[in-house]
């Protein structure tokens, strides 16, 4: 990489303003954070652009998807095999280069341009006093950068529709956790459809619109599924949450279906997509070896071994619901903190990017140990983007084996950042005022 000091040093640079901000207390209006945000990343999009070395899986995987689209192809089978997603981003990728910007800059621009939607909506997603502290922080956050503006990964565009799912379940002003309801029959699950609660009936329309969101983050990559079952917490009942639900399929169904509409594939090859798409234990990709347990199996290199594959995605599927158990109480937000930290620690494979998921989250609302983790994954990742790519050839394989091993390493930092004490929602109470006899009189 050529560019990888100017790189790291604007990194540095957002890790040390991030942590002053926290230090000094600092609320930036959303104007200067935005020109921050944008500034710093159009600046390294700019650089990643003209530089010499790009990411592989850019410009072998995502730009295929795109010329697919131009070719009149499906993305998804017709693209060497790199696309394998719903056809959602492929095409705005088609767009970008019909409307003639060159790959460099049109691949980056869509995750760019979520990724500095993303800021605002942090803020909105922390609420109280320090959203725009919040705001400001994930601004500067270097993982973010790197991933929009270098990678070009399409994880900001899910991340923009599902931090938005979010802020809009959870509704204007301050979220109040619904009382548990008791369930004595079979027919109490008719009767709450039929005739729901007042608050349940008032949550449709936001329930429908978060769902709409949520499917819309689903139609950028597959991963947010696992985001759908805590946003469903925000919402007050059984009516409003399957409202949601339908609606969270409404968006891929579509997409999913415009590929034999719009003429990309035949109607009869819809099951192929669907395999290259699914989520089974049996249709993910079996490439593991580069992060954590499994570097232990494969010494750090990549191995295509369907055995620990299988055995880390069922280890997701055991860690998702145990997390939803073991939070059940919690703020929906730290359920979700819970469950994407514990995808990082189960999971079989990682890229780099998948260390973005838990960034907004965990932003908007820091557990104790939450900037040593936000630190400690930054730094993973910009060792494997400016630091490994100074060495091509075999001299990169030999590096990205105790690279990938070093991964072990963030594990502590990972699992110290579980929301362990925040297992129940608190009520913020009311401000205390004093009264007359204990004011302090102010010249």
């Amino acid at each position: 990489m050529d560019y990888a000091i100017p790189t790291a040093l604007v990194l540095v640079a957002g890790v040390v303003l991030a942590l002053i901000a926290q230090w000094k207390g600092w609320r930036p209006s959303l104007a200067v954070t935005l020109a921050l945000g944008i500034g710093v990343r159009v600046l390294i999009l700019v650089l990643s652009a003209h530089d010499t070395w790009q990411p592989v899986d850019y410009v072998n995987s995502f730009k295929p998807a795109g010329q697919a689209i131009l070719a009149h192809r499906d993305p998804v089978l017709e693209s060497n095999g790199g696309w394998h997603f719903l056809p959602t981003i492929p095409y705005v990728y088609g767009l970008l280069l019909w409307l003639g910007i060159p790959w460099e800059f049109a691949g980056r621009l869509v995750t760019m341009v979520s990724d500095i939607v993303l800021i605002p909506l942090v803020g909105r997603l922390a609420g109280g006093p320090k959203a725009r502290l919040r705001a400001f922080q994930y601004a500067c956050n270097p993982l973010a950068i790197l991933i929009a503006s270098v990678h070009g990964q399409v994880e900001p565009v899910s991340l923009v529709f599902g931090v938005a799912a979010y802020v809009v379940a959870r509704g204007p002003g301050e979220w109040h956790r619904p009382e548990p309801l008791p369930w004595r029959s079979p027919g109490d699950l008719v009767r709450r459809l039929v005739s729901p609660l007042d608050a349940d009936r008032a949550a449709t329309r936001r329930a429908v619109w978060a769902g709409l969101l949520m499917g819309f983050a689903l139609c950028a990559k597959s991963w947010p599924v696992i985001l759908v079952p805590a946003m469903l917490m925000f919402l007050p009942g059984l009516r409003s949450r399957l409202v949601s639900l339908i609606a969270t399929g409404v968006a891929p169904v579509l997409f999913l279906l415009s590929l034999p509409v719009a003429g990309f594939t035949e109607w009869n090859r819809l099951p192929d997509v669907l395999n290259t798409i699914g989520l089974r234990p049996s249709d993910v990709r079996p490439i593991t070896g580069d992060w954590g347990w499994t570097t232990l199996v494969s010494g750090g290199n990549w191995n295509l071994d369907p055995t620990p594959a299988r055995i880390g995605q069922y280890l997701i599927y055991a860690a998702v619901a145990a997390c939803l158990i073991w939070w059940r109480k919690a703020d929906p937000i730290d359920v979700t903190i819970a469950i994407l930290l514990a995808f990082m620690i189960f999971t079989p494979r990682l890229g780099a990017q998948y260390l973005l998921w838990f960034m907004p989250f965990l932003v908007a609302r820091p557990t104790r140990w939450a900037w040593p983790a936000i630190i400690g994954a930054s730094v993973w990742a910009s060792i494997g983007y400016l630091v490994l790519t100074q060495f091509p050839g075999p001299r990169w394989y030999e590096l990205h084996s105790p690279w990938a091993l070093s991964s072990l390493v963030l594990f502590p930092l990972l699992i110290a950042a579980l929301p362990w004490s925040r297992r129940r929602y608190q009520q913020a109470g009311p401000v205390a005022v004093p009264d007359a006899k204990t004011r302090v009189a102010t010249p």
